[in-house]
């Protein structure tokens, strides 16, 4: 069974050598490395060319953002499972994607293997731990949902259910695994471990802006899945991240 692992980016020559050697150096070898690039301005691209030999596609063109880039990569993947590590998050060991292609390997049945993550700041301390837990039907409700980092689906999903809506700035992958999670029920698996070490700050927490702009696209994502939002949705997801600056982590 094959893997296709696709980064996307943009102006990110301050992470995405780490994140590349993050993937390069994975023990699992049935798999593909596609990188999507937004036509940086900086040193990205220089720095994905000394690693081209070992990377299976690169584009480097201007996009309408995130989304865009991800879907650009789906559309190119050759992989039985596709997995989206952004250019400023990066694999916690050389084992992530052995541990989690063993479990679509075990169970013919799954479609969807998600593990969790740390957050951590530009220094590599860890700001807070996202331990999501194994979903049930409804627990979108409560505000939970999983860390996208450590979200590995079969290709098949996006082929029956649609890639990610480029109508959304934010948000759109928390539309997306609320519409193939709660809304169509596909089958998933948590692994309960540390897969993805992410950068804070990011495009979704990195300003007031793009908290309201979340949160605001949070409850977008329900109504145009056909769903009611629940009430104190927003607070529920608050109240839920807060609790994860207190998880303890092993080193």
């Amino acid at each position: 069974m094959k893997i296709s692992v696709i980064t996307v980016s943009y102006n990110a020559e301050k992470t995405i050598g780490k994140c590349i050697e993050s993937v390069l150096s994975q023990t699992y070898t049935n798999s593909e490395y596609i990188i999507i690039d937004g036509n940086s301005k900086d040193t990205t691209m220089n720095i994905v060319e000394s690693f081209r030999d070992r990377i299976d596609i690169v584009v480097s063109e201007t996009d309408s953002g995130i989304y865009d880039a991800i879907n650009k990569g789906i559309a190119l993947a050759t992989g039985d499972v596709v997995a989206i590590l952004n250019s400023d998050d990066e694999y916690v060991d050389k084992y992530v994607l052995e541990t989690v292609m063993q479990e679509f390997l075990n169970n013919s049945d799954i479609s969807i293997v998600y593990g969790d993550i740390v957050i951590v700041d530009n220094v590599g301390r860890i700001m807070r731990t996202w331990r999501s837990g194994r979903y049930t039907s409804g627990l979108f409700r409560t505000g939970w949902h999983p860390p996208h980092p450590s979200f590995f689906v079969k290709k098949s999903v996006y082929d029956k259910y649609g890639v990610f809506n480029t109508t959304f700035e934010i948000a759109a992958d928390y539309e997306f695994m609320l519409r193939v999670l709660e809304k169509n029920q596909t089958k998933s698996i948590h692994i309960p471990q540390i897969l993805v070490r992410m950068l804070g700050g990011g495009a979704s927490n990195g300003s007031i802006r793009a908290i309201i702009l979340g949160n605001r696209e949070s409850m977008k994502a329900w109504s145009i899945n056909g769903m009611n939002p629940p009430l104190l949705l927003i607070v529920r997801k608050l109240l839920i991240k807060i609790r994860q600056y207190f998880v303890k982590t092993p080193c």
